[in-house]
Protein backbone atom coordinates (compact mmCIF):
# COMPACT_ATOMS: atom_id res chain seq x y z
CA UNK A 1 0.00 0.00 0.00
CA UNK A 2 1.40 3.37 -0.96
CA UNK A 3 2.20 5.72 1.89
CA UNK A 4 -0.18 8.39 0.59
CA UNK A 5 -3.10 5.92 0.64
CA UNK A 6 -2.18 4.90 4.20
CA UNK A 7 -2.39 8.54 5.30
CA UNK A 8 -5.74 9.06 3.54
CA UNK A 9 -7.24 5.96 5.18
CA UNK A 10 -5.74 6.88 8.55
CA UNK A 11 -7.35 10.30 8.24
CA UNK A 12 -10.76 8.65 7.72
CA UNK A 13 -10.39 6.70 10.95
CA UNK A 14 -9.21 9.77 12.87
CA UNK A 15 -12.08 11.95 11.62
CA UNK A 16 -14.97 9.50 11.80
CA UNK A 17 -16.40 7.57 14.74
CA UNK A 18 -19.51 5.65 13.64
CA UNK A 19 -21.66 5.11 16.71
CA UNK A 20 -24.33 2.46 17.19
CA UNK A 21 -26.30 3.31 20.36
CA UNK A 22 -25.47 0.46 22.69
CA UNK A 23 -27.89 -1.43 24.90
CA UNK A 24 -28.77 0.49 28.04
CA UNK A 25 -26.03 0.24 30.67
CA UNK A 26 -28.57 -0.83 33.28
CA UNK A 27 -29.94 -3.65 31.12
CA UNK A 28 -29.04 -6.88 32.88
CA UNK A 29 -30.56 -9.10 30.19
CA UNK A 30 -28.59 -8.03 27.09
CA UNK A 31 -24.89 -7.38 26.55
CA UNK A 32 -23.27 -5.29 23.80
CA UNK A 33 -19.51 -4.89 23.47
CA UNK A 34 -16.99 -3.66 20.91
CA UNK A 35 -13.36 -4.62 20.39
CA UNK A 36 -10.80 -2.58 18.47
CA UNK A 37 -8.96 -4.20 15.56
CA UNK A 38 -5.22 -4.88 15.37
CA UNK A 39 -3.17 -1.85 14.35
CA UNK A 40 -2.37 -3.47 10.97
CA UNK A 41 -6.02 -3.23 9.88
CA UNK A 42 -7.31 -0.27 11.93
CA UNK A 43 -7.70 1.78 8.74
CA UNK A 44 -10.16 -0.82 7.40
CA UNK A 45 -12.06 -2.01 10.48
CA UNK A 46 -13.77 0.28 12.98
CA UNK A 47 -14.54 -2.50 15.44
CA UNK A 48 -15.63 -6.08 16.07
CA UNK A 49 -18.86 -6.31 18.06
CA UNK A 50 -21.04 -8.76 19.94
CA UNK A 51 -24.73 -8.46 20.86
CA UNK A 52 -26.07 -11.28 23.02
CA UNK A 53 -28.65 -12.15 25.64
CA UNK A 54 -27.45 -12.92 29.16
CA UNK A 55 -30.65 -14.85 29.85
CA UNK A 56 -33.76 -15.71 27.81
CA UNK A 57 -36.04 -12.70 27.30
CA UNK A 58 -39.76 -12.69 27.96
CA UNK A 59 -40.53 -11.29 24.50
CA UNK A 60 -38.81 -10.84 21.14
CA UNK A 61 -36.13 -8.15 21.14
CA UNK A 62 -36.39 -5.43 18.49
CA UNK A 63 -32.88 -4.41 17.55
CA UNK A 64 -32.50 -0.92 16.09
CA UNK A 65 -29.57 -0.14 13.81
CA UNK A 66 -29.02 3.57 13.15
CA UNK A 67 -27.46 4.91 9.95
CA UNK A 68 -23.67 4.96 10.30
CA UNK A 69 -22.33 4.90 6.73
CA UNK A 70 -20.62 1.55 7.32
CA UNK A 71 -20.92 -2.00 6.01
CA UNK A 72 -21.11 -4.89 8.49
CA UNK A 73 -20.52 -8.61 8.17
CA UNK A 74 -22.26 -10.48 10.99
CA UNK A 75 -23.11 -14.04 11.98
CA UNK A 76 -24.92 -16.12 14.57
CA UNK A 77 -22.28 -17.42 17.00
CA UNK A 78 -24.45 -20.46 17.78
CA UNK A 79 -24.97 -21.21 14.10
CA UNK A 80 -22.16 -19.61 12.03
CA UNK A 81 -23.68 -20.87 8.75
CA UNK A 82 -26.13 -18.01 9.33
CA UNK A 83 -23.85 -15.20 8.14
CA UNK A 84 -24.81 -11.97 6.44
CA UNK A 85 -23.63 -8.63 5.09
CA UNK A 86 -25.49 -5.36 5.63
CA UNK A 87 -24.82 -2.45 3.31
CA UNK A 88 -25.15 1.32 3.64
CA UNK A 89 -28.56 2.28 5.04
CA UNK A 90 -30.13 5.66 4.29
CA UNK A 91 -32.46 5.29 7.30
CA UNK A 92 -32.60 3.37 10.58
CA UNK A 93 -33.51 -0.34 10.46
CA UNK A 94 -35.33 -2.24 13.17
CA UNK A 95 -36.00 -5.97 13.24
CA UNK A 96 -36.96 -8.65 15.79
CA UNK A 97 -34.08 -11.03 16.61
CA UNK A 98 -35.82 -13.35 19.06
CA UNK A 99 -35.66 -14.03 22.79
CA UNK A 100 -32.16 -15.56 22.76
CA UNK A 101 -29.31 -14.50 20.47
CA UNK A 102 -25.55 -14.14 20.18
CA UNK A 103 -24.50 -12.13 17.14
CA UNK A 104 -20.91 -11.21 16.31
CA UNK A 105 -19.96 -8.71 13.62
CA UNK A 106 -17.26 -6.77 11.80
CA UNK A 107 -17.93 -3.07 11.22
CA UNK A 108 -15.93 -1.84 8.23
CA UNK A 109 -15.03 1.83 8.00
CA UNK A 110 -16.60 3.65 5.00
CA UNK A 111 -15.02 2.52 1.70
CA UNK A 112 -12.99 -0.25 3.38
CA UNK A 113 -15.22 -3.14 2.28
CA UNK A 114 -14.89 -2.54 -1.49
CA UNK A 115 -11.17 -1.86 -1.13
CA UNK A 116 -10.67 -5.26 0.51
CA UNK A 117 -13.16 -7.31 -1.50
CA UNK A 118 -13.62 -5.35 -4.79
CA UNK A 119 -17.42 -5.51 -4.42
CA UNK A 120 -19.68 -2.79 -5.84
CA UNK A 121 -21.35 -1.66 -2.60
CA UNK A 122 -24.36 -0.17 -4.41
CA UNK A 123 -25.57 -3.78 -4.78
CA UNK A 124 -25.64 -4.09 -0.95
CA UNK A 125 -27.38 -0.84 -0.04
CA UNK A 126 -30.43 -0.63 2.21
CA UNK A 127 -30.59 -4.36 2.81
CA UNK A 128 -29.12 -7.37 4.56
CA UNK A 129 -28.01 -10.26 2.33
CA UNK A 130 -26.72 -13.76 2.89
CA UNK A 131 -22.93 -13.48 2.80
CA UNK A 132 -22.54 -16.60 0.62
CA UNK A 133 -24.22 -14.71 -2.24
CA UNK A 134 -21.69 -11.86 -2.01
CA UNK A 135 -18.47 -13.40 -0.65
CA UNK A 136 -18.87 -17.21 -0.85
CA UNK A 137 -15.26 -17.92 0.18
CA UNK A 138 -15.44 -15.71 3.27
CA UNK A 139 -18.82 -17.19 4.17
CA UNK A 140 -17.38 -20.72 3.98
CA UNK A 141 -14.39 -19.64 6.07
CA UNK A 142 -16.73 -18.38 8.84
CA UNK A 143 -18.65 -21.69 8.71
CA UNK A 144 -15.41 -23.62 9.13
CA UNK A 145 -13.42 -21.50 11.58
CA UNK A 146 -15.99 -20.14 14.06
CA UNK A 147 -16.84 -22.55 16.86
CA UNK A 148 -19.57 -22.31 19.50
CA UNK A 149 -16.95 -23.03 22.17
CA UNK A 150 -14.85 -20.00 21.12
CA UNK A 151 -15.03 -16.91 23.34
CA UNK A 152 -15.62 -13.46 21.80
CA UNK A 153 -11.94 -12.60 22.38
CA UNK A 154 -10.83 -15.78 20.59
CA UNK A 155 -13.11 -15.03 17.65
CA UNK A 156 -11.83 -11.44 17.45
CA UNK A 157 -8.26 -12.78 17.28
CA UNK A 158 -9.27 -15.17 14.46
CA UNK A 159 -11.07 -12.41 12.53
CA UNK A 160 -8.11 -10.05 12.96
CA UNK A 161 -5.73 -12.65 11.50
CA UNK A 162 -8.02 -13.38 8.55
CA UNK A 163 -8.50 -9.73 7.59
CA UNK A 164 -4.77 -8.98 7.99
CA UNK A 165 -4.13 -11.87 5.60
CA UNK A 166 -6.70 -10.50 3.12
CA UNK A 167 -5.25 -6.98 3.27
CA UNK A 168 -1.80 -8.32 2.43
CA UNK A 169 -2.80 -10.81 -0.28
CA UNK A 170 -5.25 -8.61 -2.21
CA UNK A 171 -3.94 -6.04 -4.66
CA UNK A 172 -5.82 -2.89 -3.61
CA UNK A 173 -6.43 -0.01 -6.01
CA UNK A 174 -6.90 3.45 -4.48
CA UNK A 175 -8.58 6.40 -6.20
CA UNK A 176 -6.96 9.38 -4.48
CA UNK A 177 -9.51 11.85 -5.85
CA UNK A 178 -12.27 9.81 -4.17
CA UNK A 179 -10.30 9.51 -0.91
CA UNK A 180 -9.69 13.28 -0.91
CA UNK A 181 -13.43 13.90 -1.37
CA UNK A 182 -14.26 11.44 1.42
CA UNK A 183 -11.84 13.11 3.82
CA UNK A 184 -13.28 16.55 3.06
CA UNK A 185 -16.76 15.29 4.00
CA UNK A 186 -15.46 13.98 7.34
CA UNK A 187 -13.46 17.13 8.06
CA UNK A 188 -16.60 19.24 7.48
CA UNK A 189 -18.78 16.87 9.55
CA UNK A 190 -20.94 16.23 6.50
CA UNK A 191 -21.92 19.91 6.15
CA UNK A 192 -20.59 21.26 2.85
CA UNK A 193 -21.53 22.49 -0.60
CA UNK A 194 -20.95 19.42 -2.76
CA UNK A 195 -20.41 21.34 -6.01
CA UNK A 196 -18.07 23.98 -4.57
CA UNK A 197 -16.28 22.18 -1.73
CA UNK A 198 -15.57 18.79 -3.35
CA UNK A 199 -13.36 20.06 -6.14
CA UNK A 200 -10.96 17.08 -6.12
CA UNK A 201 -10.62 16.53 -9.86
CA UNK A 202 -13.76 14.44 -10.32
CA UNK A 203 -16.72 15.58 -12.41
CA UNK A 204 -20.21 15.37 -10.88
CA UNK A 205 -20.84 12.19 -12.89
CA UNK A 206 -17.54 10.58 -11.79
CA UNK A 207 -18.21 11.56 -8.17
CA UNK A 208 -21.62 9.89 -8.30
CA UNK A 209 -20.12 6.75 -9.84
CA UNK A 210 -17.27 6.33 -7.33
CA UNK A 211 -19.48 7.06 -4.31
CA UNK A 212 -22.01 4.50 -5.47
CA UNK A 213 -19.23 1.93 -5.88
CA UNK A 214 -17.21 2.62 -2.69
CA UNK A 215 -19.97 3.81 -0.32
CA UNK A 216 -23.20 2.52 -1.83
CA UNK A 217 -25.04 5.82 -2.16
CA UNK A 218 -24.82 9.42 -3.41
CA UNK A 219 -22.47 12.04 -1.97
CA UNK A 220 -25.41 13.99 -0.53
CA UNK A 221 -26.99 10.96 1.14
CA UNK A 222 -23.66 9.91 2.67
CA UNK A 223 -22.89 13.46 3.84
CA UNK A 224 -26.25 13.56 5.63
CA UNK A 225 -25.35 10.39 7.54
CA UNK A 226 -21.93 11.83 8.48
CA UNK A 227 -23.67 14.96 9.77
CA UNK A 228 -26.08 12.80 11.81
CA UNK A 229 -23.17 10.81 13.28
CA UNK A 230 -21.41 14.08 14.15
CA UNK A 231 -24.47 15.03 16.25
CA UNK A 232 -24.48 11.60 17.95
CA UNK A 233 -20.80 12.02 18.83
CA UNK A 234 -21.50 15.48 20.29
CA UNK A 235 -23.91 13.81 22.80
CA UNK A 236 -25.94 16.98 23.37
CA UNK A 237 -28.29 17.12 26.36
CA UNK A 238 -31.97 17.90 25.88
CA UNK A 239 -31.33 21.35 27.35
CA UNK A 240 -28.28 22.10 25.18
CA UNK A 241 -30.24 21.10 22.06
CA UNK A 242 -32.57 24.00 22.86
CA UNK A 243 -29.84 26.46 23.86
CA UNK A 244 -26.77 26.03 21.65
CA UNK A 245 -28.62 25.58 18.34
CA UNK A 246 -26.37 22.68 17.31
CA UNK A 247 -28.59 22.09 14.30
CA UNK A 248 -27.81 25.56 12.89
CA UNK A 249 -24.08 24.84 13.07
CA UNK A 250 -24.45 21.85 10.73
CA UNK A 251 -26.81 23.42 8.23
CA UNK A 252 -30.35 22.81 9.46
CA UNK A 253 -32.52 25.89 8.90
CA UNK A 254 -34.87 25.18 11.82
CA UNK A 255 -35.53 22.73 14.64
CA UNK A 256 -38.41 20.96 12.84
CA UNK A 257 -36.13 20.17 9.87
CA UNK A 258 -33.46 18.88 12.26
CA UNK A 259 -35.88 16.64 14.20
CA UNK A 260 -37.37 15.14 11.01
CA UNK A 261 -33.89 14.40 9.62
CA UNK A 262 -32.71 12.89 12.93
CA UNK A 263 -35.76 10.60 13.18
CA UNK A 264 -35.04 9.25 9.69
CA UNK A 265 -31.59 8.05 10.80
CA UNK A 266 -32.32 7.10 14.42
CA UNK A 267 -36.01 6.21 14.61
CA UNK A 268 -36.82 8.52 17.54
CA UNK A 269 -36.58 12.27 18.21
CA UNK A 270 -33.31 13.81 19.49
CA UNK A 271 -34.85 14.47 22.92
CA UNK A 272 -35.78 10.77 23.24
CA UNK A 273 -32.38 9.62 21.98
CA UNK A 274 -30.35 11.82 24.35
CA UNK A 275 -32.62 11.34 27.35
Amino acid sequence: MQENAVNKLKSIRENYKPIQPSVSANDNEISYQESKPNKEIENFIYCFWQLKTLKPLKKNYNYRVVSDGCIDIFFDHKQPTENFVMGFCRRFVQFPIGKEFDYIGIRFLPAAFPHLFAVDTKTLSNQSQELNKVLPNFSRWINTEIKLSNSFNTIVKTLNEKIIELSKSNEIYYDYRFLNALNLIFQRSGYLDIEKDLNTGLSARQLRRVFNFYIGTTVKSFSNVVRFQHILNAKPSKQSLKENKLYFDVGFFDQAHFIKNFKTFYGVTPSEAFR
